[in-house]
């Protein structure tokens, strides 16, 4: 939590370098003055003409190399002879983050890069590090994205463009239910069915259930749906936030069907690679752990995979959603000297080119790509490992999700007292005492 606080401290420093003009000049795009390949229409055959000489746009992503962004990069490079793309690998963590504000700041030739989330996006685009896309045409965002693309809005302005459909979801090993003779589970289960669940699969393997810290508030947070402040005064307590965090305190420490909070962290347990190895048969995550489920080689496996909705709290309110929305938001750098390709390159991207990236995990948001294809590409190869029928249901099914904008501060105190009732040094009623009390002062300045 302090790291990740730093972190942003460190980067907001780092961006703020941008406003203030450092880097000068049209070095910070990809430029012949960076030492690169590129040249500009205006300085190759005397200018006038369009230039038949090659630039090369830079596209930075977190998405590894191997799981589509190659395939997706040949693809136009084969039919974009004259604007060729590169793409740079950068990872999707708090280092990583910090290397790509640094690169923008320090003038790298970046051309475009793809932002993970809002606050990132924000930052960069107080900064003056991301184009506004207003200033270009031809791609109707609300249109192809929907009406969640607006989450992604700056003062009613885009100023990156979202790619990619992000879901959580509950996976599930198939050959364990058969076993146990239970169900795929239904769309509207709740977190009771699912601790029952876990108690009987549990029986001849460690876990019955793992899923990452994070995803410990996203049941609570399915009820509340960003009314985390209700007449002025915390709404964070309430009959079901109380009996989402009970579930989980019950699986932990009297079901023992999931690991303790504590063991989790310690170890650092790779709950992925619990769920792919058999140690547990249900795991809470999203649509990019298809790019390990799909590995066979470093997670080999023989059981069917099948899927079940993130499951509602008890007593939750009948439009309960889950979390997810748009993500993969690619913004283009004011400070590239080809804007208008970069442009062009990031309309294909959205309508096409991430389809590259499906079997990676990544399911596109764009309605001009077909469901039924992304389908295909996520499991093409392995569809006898998967359960179609209810991956079509809970990936495709058309179920509405939103958009969590849980405020960074917000979600810090509320992890720092969860972690103390998950670790059994306080109990539920002190811990949401604590969480009411410090987000009412959070809310009293303005927070």
């Amino acid at each position: 939590m302090k790291k990740r606080q730093q972190w942003m401290l460190t980067s907001m420093l780092a961006l703020s370098v941008i406003a203030s003009g450092c880097g000068g000049g049209n070095n910070g795009g990809n430029t012949p003055a960076d030492g690169g390949n590129a040249t500009t229409p205006e300085n190759s055959n005397g200018g006038g003409a369009a230039s038949a000489q090659t630039i090369t746009l830079k596209f930075w992503g977190g998405v590894p190399e191997e799981a589509g962004p190659l395939d997706m990069v040949k693809a136009w490079n084969d039919a974009n002879p004259n604007v060729q793309v590169e793409y740079v690998r950068y990872v999707n963590d708090d280092s990583g983050n910090l290397k790509l504000d640094t690169a923008l700041v320090a003038g790298e030739s970046i051309d475009l890069y793809t932002n993970y989330a809002k606050f990132m996006l924000e930052k960069r685009v107080q900064a003056g590090g991301a184009l506004n896309l207003s200033e270009l045409e031809g791609y109707d965002i609300d249109a192809k994205m929907g009406e969640q693309a607006k989450g992604w809005q700056f003062d009613g302005s885009y100023y990156g463009l979202p790619t990619v459909s992000s879901k959580n979801f509950i996976w599930l090993n198939k050959d364990a239910l058969d076993a146990a003779g239970l169900p795929v589970p239904p769309l509207d289960w709740t977190q009771s069915d699912l601790a029952e669940y876990a108690k009987k699969l549990k029986e001849g393997r460690p876990y019955g259930y793992v899923q990452p810290t994070s995803m410990f508030t996203f049941n609570m947070d399915g009820e509340l749906q960003n009314e985390f402040v209700k007449d002025g005064k915390s709404n964070l307590d309430t009959p079901v936030t109380r009996a989402s965090l009970e579930t989980w305190h019950k699986m932990m420490h009297e079901d023992k069907s999931m690991p303790t909070y504590g063991e989790q962290v310690a170890t650092k347990l790779p709950v992925d690679a619990s769920f792919l190895k058999g140690e547990a048969a249900m795991f809470g995550a999203g649509n990019w752990i298809f790019r390990n489920a799909n590995n066979l080689t470093d997670y080999p496996r023989e059981f069917k995979i099948a899927f079940a909705t993130v499951p509602r709290p008890d007593g939750a309110r009948a439009d309960f959603k889950g979390e997810g929305g748009l993500s993969d938001v690619v913004a283009i750098n004011p400070k590239s000297a080809y804007k208008e390709e970069a442009w062009e390159f990031l309309k294909w991207y959205a309508d096409e080119g991430v389809s590259y990236l499906s079997k990676g995990g990544r399911i596109p948001a764009s309605g001009q790509i077909d469901a039924a294809a992304t389908q295909a590409k996520l499991v093409e190869g392995h569809e006898e490992l998967y359960d179609l029928e209810s991956l079509a249901n809970v990936l495709f099914g058309g179920q509405e999700s939103y958009i969590n904008t849980v405020p960074v501060q917000l979600n810090d105190l509320r992890t720092e007292e969860l972690e103390n009732y998950f670790l059994n040094s306080s109990d539920l009623d002190k811990t949401m005492e604590n969480i009411v009390k410090r987000h009412n002062a959070l809310i009293a300045r303005g927070g």
